[in-house]
């Protein structure tokens, strides 16, 4: 059987003016600023305007460890966000934009798949709006003020061992981790090791992703910490005299971008921190703002519940000081039979024997989504060839524990196959019996807060830190920095730090490399094992088959 790409759908899409979608949410053709028909900017004086509403219900969508098999939560978040609308609810969706990196190498974009996306698909996957590229602008501007302020006598006493800051782009390059910068003569500055992050893993992104202003945003990025003297004392981006030019260069990318589904219903799609090494949540200003235009807001935590949805709860709803009232938690027949140990080649046989066993990692995902306080929905996304039997197993698997599971055809029938789990959804978000809190309190350690996470979410047994990385995190309690979350940057592949390490393991410790101080955010980042904050490609990268046709069009993205 042969099915359309998701290329080939989007480009099919009867898109509506982007100012009729924003009239279903009360938003008046002035305040949306058109890039193009299909996609607008938000402004800020509307944004302003609606802040004494009340909120809508939050709805997360979350997922299971991801697998080669996939698992479709970006896909099941557009599908529900579309379920609510034909089922006669007022509901938007908010998601993450898509970074280069993933689209030109192995995981592809971020607009769902299938009959539930978001379009315009190749724009949203591309350049979009600019803001990526805005971000990446900001951050190496810091970079370069940086450096330009030891070439021209370093007034502040910057000690050049101890620069942090590094620099990014928004692409997967591995030979850019590790740098040596200025060289080639007194004109240049002075020889130093850099590198690069990818623009997603950038401070300025989750700066901008946790800013509810203009104003706070500035501060933020004022707030960043770029540097050390000899004698240890921070240096600020705002001592750099930086943030004011940041922030006019972010203007514009801090307003959150209007699209639309394939059934024509609002999504405010804003900002992308990855959740592998960073906060993995769209932006607090579009998911308030939607919030205070629908009674339903269906948004999305990157990768697995264990980084996506513990992030969003202990530093997305912390510092915005909301809460969602569901989870949904996505899972597929096929990515349980390859938790069970089924290879990739072989999934197309019926296993219920592997779909039982592989329960146990969507079973552990379920506790840990519990225990937050918020009920939570397992939907199966159904894929061609899932047998009745299999299913069946999965939803016997799930009443076991204590939740219920709902069959989605939302990849092959859009809004009307995730009816049944839209109205589900919308009873339990009506009821309200959610009793939200995060996993720890402000006042606990630094290194006790990864103990938690460690401990609670991954079922590590340890911990692991050397002394110099103990020291640093006591250092920046002794400065202030101790009610900060923590912001753990794990491979999204397992619960531990192996990647391959399937399942639900026990007996497990958590290495942790290194720690960053993210003061402009408000995060500790704790990087664990093997993970790398600046991805490479793979051995065939997504960009071997991108490209133009002969009609002009790209071919090539999914």
């Amino acid at each position: 059987m042969s099915f359309k790409t998701d290329i080939e759908i989007a480009r099919e899409a009867s898109k509506r003016p982007i100012q009729e979608i924003g009239a279903k949410l009360g938003i008046d053709a002035a305040d949306l600023l058109p890039y193009g028909h299909d996609k607008a900017k938000l402004s800020q004086r509307f944004i302003d305007s609606v802040q004494d509403r009340p909120d809508g219900k939050l709805i997360l969508v979350t997922a299971i460890n991801p697998t080669p098999a996939g698992e479709g939560k970006t896909t099941t978040t557009v599908g529900l966000g579309d379920g609510l609308n034909a089922i006669g609810k007022k509901a938007a969706i908010c998601i993450r934009e898509a970074s280069l990196g993933p689209c030109f190498g192995m995981k592809g974009g971020a607009a769902g798949g299938g009959y539930a996306q978001v379009v315009p698909m190749e724009e949203m996957n591309l350049h979009f709006t600019g803001d990526f590229h805005a971000i990446t602008s900001a951050h190496n501007l810091l970079s370069a003020m940086i450096d330009n302020h030891i070439y021209w006598g370093n007034a502040l006493g910057i000690d050049t061992r101890r620069i942090v800051w590094r620099r990014v782009m928004d692409m997967n390059d591995r030979a850019l981790r590790q740098i040596t910068a200025s060289l080639g003569g007194v004109a240049n500055g002075f020889p130093t090791e850099a590198g690069f992050d990818i623009t997603v893993a950038s401070e300025v992104m989750a700066c901008l992703c946790l800013a509810r202003s203009l104003k706070d945003l500035q501060k933020r990025l004022g707030d960043i910490i770029v540097a050390y003297t000899r004698d240890r004392a921070p240096i600020h981006a705002r001592d750099i005299k930086a943030d004011g030019a940041m922030t006019v260069l972010l203007k514009d990318a801090m307003q959150p971008n209007l699209v639309q589904t394939l059934e024509n219903n609002p999504a405010f799609v804003h900002g992308g921190p990855f959740a592998n090494i960073a906060h993995g949540c769209n932006s607090v200003i579009a998911t308030t703002t939607a919030l205070k235009l629908a009674d339903y807001v269906v948004t999305e935590a990157g990768f697995g519940a264990d980084l996506g949805a513990e992030k969003f709860m202990n530093i997305k709803c912390r510092k915005a000081g909301i809460a969602p009232s569901c989870v949904v938690l996505v899972a597929t027949v096929r990515a349980m039979k390859m938790n069970g140990g089924v290879a990739k080649a072989d999934l197309g046989a019926e296993n219920v024997e592997a779909v039982g066993k592989g329960c146990a990692n969507l079973g552990r995902h379920i506790e840990n989504v519990k225990s937050f306080g918020v009920p939570v929905v397992v939907a199966i996304n159904h894929f061609h060839g899932d047998t009745e039997a299999e299913i069946a197993a999965v939803d016997e698997f799930v009443r076991g524990q204590g939740s219920e599971a709902i069959l989605c055809r939302h990849w092959a029938e859009g809004g009307k196959g995730t009816e049944a789990l839209a109205r589900r959804v919308a009873e339990i978000a009506d009821h309200d019996d959610a009793n939200f809190a995060p996993l720890y309190p402000d006042e606990m350690g630094l290194f006790e807060k990864m103990e938690t996470i460690a401990k609670r979410i991954y079922r590590a047994d340890a911990v692991i830190a050397d002394k110099k990385i103990r020291d640093q995190l006591h250092a920046w309690e002794a400065q202030g920095y101790g009610n900060l979350p923590v912001c753990m940057a794990k491979t999204q592949y397992s619960f531990s730090t192996d990647p391959a390490l399937r399942g639900a393991p026990t007996g497990h410790s958590v290495p942790v490399r290194e720690v960053r101080l993210s003061a402009g955010a408000g995060f500790v980042v704790a990087i664990c094992g093997e993970i790398m904050t600046m991805p490479g490609l793979p051995r065939s990268p997504a960009a071997e088959a991108i490209r133009l046709n002969e009609a002009g069009q790209i071919e090539g993205l999914f």
